[in-house]
């Protein structure tokens, strides 16, 4: 566990900094003189503790009529005036918007509590105090954040039937799914947030054991960490979403390390209401921030003409639209589907046959990237992690590949893993990885996700299935897919023993294989 507590120490030096680049500014928002409407205000959240808050309310409103009311809570680590450009905006166009630092965080009393019910009870001490001092319209509430705002707004709406729509902009649905997906502890991801939270906040007693727990890869207290997680995850009430026919828009990046696209697209296919899923490059909310200063961004716009059309009732026709909504990490433009499924509905298998034995232990050289930089680095300029894979040392890694293909393939979904897998050990890890190889043999990482096993047998084999992260991604002709798999990465926390080995086979009876949705 040293390197992992060591990549933990680096991770958290620079947890600040990341989050600002994530969720925004703390200088570049209007300042209350210098904006109309602004008032900051003290609201008494659960328990009696302090929230500091700011309420922005459109120019000359009149007192006697009602408007729409919006609900912000802040980001992970971040201060109320996050929202300030776009709560302006909002007001602008007829809303009452009233945005609060979450418990835990900043000049707000109380302690993190990560989306617990102390937060969720605030959301609609909030609420009532909105509809008590402001002119808000109870029939029409809405919420929204982005991160830990956008995770706490589809929690609250799940348990107060007065939020109507909801917009989640890079949060979780899945708390579990997100930072311990493959029962792996994404390292990088917790320790970015244990960072920020003890530097800008002040954490509780079980949120320090959790993440104490966690990091220690406690196996006693994994039960107890799951059923924290899901008590914190909005895909554990999705049927309070679905009776409430609340309207709920969600937007992700499809490189967010910190909460990885799958969760967001299973929870969507359980969604009955009015829903909408929007998914672009970028990593955890980069594709919100230029929103935050105030900037023209195209998540924003959405979320207010998803407001307008659930709180306002205006026919601005986004309901007609296809509500999926997806951008190519290799292309600028959008392409529009008729539900989740649909986006990967071709699919072709890459056979990985044979018999091959992996020695545990050792970063092979095929990775993940770094948290934040590697996306961002996608993002703008189409620089994801890159390997060589003819150089990938064969005692570390397994490689299969694809042959050439004639014309250019787009990858768009979900790929799958299964093989059969046989450990030398009762515990380990494994990280599979999707690369764009081109004709000198450069891998450009598509997309990768780790599994963890414990408990098994060592010398017998087992079946391994294994989601990667979702994407959407383009593969240029004459390239060909390779499938890589090896046993450490350093966004993760690995489970393999000194010594111990893997190997992965392909019985004649269960064909080992990777499924990739192309088309």
């Amino acid at each position: 566990m040293g390197h992992h507590r060591k990549a933990l120490r680096t991770t958290a030096v620079g947890a600040v900094s990341a989050t600002l680049i994530a969720g925004g500014t703390l200088g570049l928002a209007p300042t209350a003189q210098a904006a109309t409407g602004i008032r900051f205000v003290d609201i008494t959240g659960d328990g009696g503790t302090v929230l500091k808050a700011n309420v922005v309310t459109p120019a000359g409103a009149d007192t006697t009529r009602r408007y729409p009311l919006l609900v912000l809570p802040t980001s992970w680590g971040l201060p109320q005036v996050e929202y300030l450009a776009q709560a302006q905006k909002l007001a602008d166009s007829g809303y009452i918007v009233v945005s609060y630092n979450v418990r835990g965080f900043w000049q707000s009393g109380g302690e993190i509590e990560v989306a617990g019910p102390p937060d969720i009870a605030d959301a609609s001490r909030v609420i009532d105090w909105a509809l008590a001092n402001t002119p808000a319209d109870a029939r029409h509430i809405g919420m929204a954040g982005v991160s830990y705002g956008a995770g706490i707004s589809l929690l609250a709406a799940a348990h107060d039937k007065r939020v109507k729509a909801v917009a989640s902009l890079s949060g979780w649905a899945d708390l579990i799914d997100s930072i311990y997906s493959g029962r792996t502890q994404h390292v990088q991801a917790a320790g970015l947030l244990d960072g920020a939270g003890l530097v800008t906040g002040r954490q509780s007693a079980e949120l320090r054991q959790i993440f104490d727990d966690f990091y220690a890869s406690n196996l006693a207290e994994e039960p107890e960490i799951v059923a924290w997680g899901k008590k914190r995850s909005a895909a554990t009430y999705v049927d309070r979403l679905n009776s409430n026919d609340t309207a709920v828009m969600l937007a992700n990046a499809w490189g967010d390390t910190i909460f990885p696209p799958n969760q967001y697209t299973d929870f969507y296919e359980k969604l009955t209401g009015p829903k909408r899923l929007q998914m672009r490059p970028g990593d955890h909310a980069t594709a919100e921030v230029t929103g935050l200063f105030g900037l023209p961004n195209d998540v924003w716009t959405d979320t207010e003409r998803w407001f307008d059309r659930y709180l306002k009732g205006e026919n601005n026709g986004i309901d007609r639209e296809q509500p999926v909504r997806l951008k190519s990490r290799s292309s600028g433009g959008y392409e529009d589907y008729p539900d989740w499924k649909s986006v990967g509905a071709t699919r072709k298998k890459i056979a990985l046959a044979g018999t091959t034995t992996i020695r545990a232990n050792v970063d092979s050289g095929a990775n993940g990237g770094v948290v934040f930089l590697s996306s961002i680095l996608d993002q703008v300029a189409q620089l994801p992690p890159i390997a060589s894979i003819p150089l990938l040392p064969r005692r570390w890694a397994a490689v299969w590949q694809s042959e050439k293909y004639a014309t250019a393939q787009r990858v768009r979904g979900t790929a799958k893993l299964h093989t059969t897998l046989t450990p030398t050990k009762e515990s380990g890890t494994l990280v599979a990885y999707l690369y764009d190889v081109g004709p000198l043999g450069l891998g450009k990482l598509v997309s990768n996700a780790p599994y963890t096993f414990h408990g098994r047998t060592p010398g017998k084999p087992f079946d391994v299935d294994l989601e990667l992260f979702s994407t959407a991604y383009d593969v240029p002709a004459g390239h060909r897919l390779a499938l890589v798999v090896d046993t450490v990465d350093p966004l993760y926390v690995e489970h393999n023993p000194a010594g111990a080995q893997l190997t992965f086979s392909s019985p004649a009876i269960d064909p080992s294989y990777v499924s990739i949705p192309l088309c």
